[in-house]
């Protein structure tokens, strides 16, 4: 990725932009997709509903995949694209690309005003323990950009 900045600090509230977003998103309307990268997934911490993930867990949904994976906006509106899915030794890392530069999900990412990233998703391997479930197959279905994902650590860091 190329002119990428990082992303610092905790996500503005959206509302606190208001006209000022929409302004810099109708100024930006001339550019390209806005791409960033982060992580959808971290393993082995669990998130907010008590689920874990293990490493592996979505690799067979990734060698299996036929189809680009569409990046929703709250778990709801196709926005764009996913572009690179990979697991590291941290999570599951992605790169994707909001296909309208001028939207406000676009100018919320680049003004700081959201910054999580999510997933939706069908568990195919898990097992129950006292302190939640352990996920260990994923079925990945689509990356969402979200405002408050339920793992505090999954993140946008870099965005272009």
């Amino acid at each position: 990725m190329s002119s990428i900045r990082p992303v610092h600090g905790e996500p503005a509230e959206p509302r606190q932009h208001g006209a000022r977003i929409l302004r810099q998103a109708q100024v930006e309307r001339k550019k390209g997709a806005v791409r960033f990268a982060g992580y959808a997934a971290l393993f082995d911490i669990a998130d907010a509903a008590r689920d874990t993930i293990r490493r592996g867990a979505f690799a067979r949904t990734l060698a299996g995949r036929t189809e680009p994976v569409p990046l929703l906006w709250q778990h709801r509106r196709r926005i764009g694209t996913v572009e690179t899915l990979r697991e590291d030794a941290r999570g599951l890392r992605v790169v994707a690309r909001i296909d309208r530069p001028a939207s406000r999900a676009a100018a919320l990412l680049r003004a700081n005003g959201v910054s999580g990233l999510s997933f939706g998703y069908r568990a195919r391997g898990f097992r129950r323990t006292p302190a939640g479930r352990v996920l260990e197959d994923i079925e990945l279905l689509e990356v969402s950009l979200v405002t408050h994902p339920l793992q505090p650590g999954a993140r946008v860091h870099l965005v272009e």
